[in-house]
């Protein structure tokens, strides 16, 4: 009977579970992932290294999606519509060099105001491209034109509710649903 106490007494001095940090693991992981570090780190050095001796070497010239200076502006609209502290307009160029910040915008209103009010004509051809909504109406007025009536009128009201669907794949023109 003796060595059946021996046995059950030796279980419970080990009745929970032993907490063993292997200390000396974690230092060569600590040790190994700085050496890692170092070492990319200076990859990344001489890599810079290597594409700035390159970027010296090429000219701007000679990269094929070089931008143009056209294509470097942001898209518009820009917040200074006038480059050079001046203005482009129809009676040439206006200074705005020695002005007040706004004048900008005072400057490019003015024109504005006056192509709302008399309409904008292409300086090439002469021909009217915009007019003031006015003008537009008794212009059409003055030409005469008819509404049209019964079934050609219907006809044209029956087209202008038809979409093509993307069902369709712009294939068949459907009615609104609206």
């Amino acid at each position: 009977m003796n060595s059946g106490k021996n046995n059950n007494s030796a279980a419970f001095d080990k009745a929970y579970e032993e907490n063993e940090i292997g200390v000396k693991g974690i230092a060569y992981f600590g040790i190994g992932l700085f050496i890692l570090i170092v070492i990319t780190f200076g990859l990344m050095w001489l890599l810079m290294g290597v594409l700035e001796d390159r970027a010296k070497e090429t000219k701007s010239s000679d990269n094929p999606m070089a931008m143009s200076d056209k294509e470097r502006l942001p898209a518009e609209p820009r917040l200074q519509a006038a480059p050079g502290f001046g203005v482009d307009g129809p009676d040439g160029r206006v200074n705005l060099e020695l002005r007040a910040p706004q004048s900008e915008y005072w400057e490019l209103e003015k024109q504005w105001k006056k192509e709302w009010a008399e309409g904008m004509k292409d300086s090439k051809t002469g021909a009217v491209t915009s007019m003031p909504i006015e003008k537009a109406k008794e212009i059409v007025l003055a030409q005469g034109l008819k509404s049209k009536t019964g079934p050609e009128a219907e006809k044209l009201f029956t087209e202008s509710k038809l979409r093509f669907s993307d069902a369709s794949a712009g294939r068949v023109a459907t009615d609104r649903k609206r």
